[in-house]
């Protein structure tokens, strides 16, 4: 582990991946700058910039004595905006945080990818994955505005890699909750209509260990740009992973025994560069 940054600057710090980060750093005694659109005044950091991402000078001056980013800032999905403000908004916030990042001196940052780079989770009709479990070789499928977005944000960190030596982490989260928010509503959900989590492969991961991964994508003594799965090593759904793969994605080849509740999403490359595994697992029947 390297040692923690003097100052980490969060962008989309009034959402849910956004305040869980600044709670683990304000917990570590780690200074903030929260980034936002707007300042809704209970934000744990102690310095907040009002304005957007993808704005150059808000992003400067959010800048100031920080050396590491979080990127969390994104309309998060294609019904948010117009198909031009999710695509446009996201891959020009991404950019500008980072370029704006690495011209300060910034060296290490983590930004807030997707499992929907994959396509599946917003296609406008049903497709498959190339096997399951997935992992950040499977072929992505884009087919709508906020993938692409997703896609983009990774290209975007692979070339600021290159360019400014810089070391980026996109972190391809599952939905993101709590067991006192957004979790308990989709798995109860998940009992009669397990369809619904289908395109999402039934993935979740705690904000808790989300603000955890961050951590680790910002601290880990690593070099380069990697893309990375992240979540709980169940899934969100009571059936058995086998049942739902065999209803919803019959003939796609399984690559690794997925027993039990198993989440089909393959994580062993997060565990391998971050040493990150999800602690948190939300108690279905509780």
């Amino acid at each position: 582990m390297t040692s923690a940054p003097r100052r980490v600057l969060v962008t989309g710090a009034a959402g849910r991946l956004g305040r869980a980060v600044l709670d683990l750093l304000a917990a570590r005694d780690v200074p903030a700058t929260a980034l936002d659109l707007r300042d809704p005044g209970d934000l744990p950091a102690d310095r907040v910039v009002v304005g957007g991402a993808g704005d150059p000078v808000a992003v400067r001056a959010a800048l100031a004595d920080v050396d590491a980013v979080v990127h969390c800032a994104a309309l998060a999905a294609p019904t948010m905006g117009s198909p031009e403000e999710v695509f446009a908004g996201n891959a020009r916030a991404t950019f500008v945080t980072l370029e704006e990042s690495a011209r300060a001196g910034v060296r290490r940052a983590a930004i807030a990818s997707s499992i929907a780079v994959l396509g599946l989770s917003f296609a406008p009709r049903p497709l498959s994955p190339a096997y399951l479990p997935v992992d950040e070789a499977v072929p992505a499928q884009v087919a709508d505005p906020y993938a692409l977005s997703k896609q983009a944000d990774e290209a975007t960190a692979a070339m600021m890699s290159r360019r400014y030596g810089m070391t980026v982490v996109a972190l391809r989260f599952p939905l993101l909750g709590g067991p006192r928010d957004t979790l308990p509503e989709i798995a109860a959900r998940y009992v009669d209509d397990p369809g619904f989590g289908a395109a999402h492969l039934w993935g979740y991961l705690d904000t808790r260990d989300a603000a955890t991964v961050v951590w680790l994508a910002v601290t880990r003594p690593i070099t380069g740009c990697h893309v990375l799965f992240v979540a709980a090593p169940d899934t969100l759904a009571p059936q058995p992973t086998g049942e739902l793969l065999g209803r919803f994605y019959p003939g796609v080849p399984r690559r690794l025994p997925l027993p039990g509740r198993a989440a089909p999403i393959d994580v062993g490359a997060a565990a391998r560069v971050l040493g990150f595994t999800a602690e948190h697992r939300y108690p279905l029947g509780s």
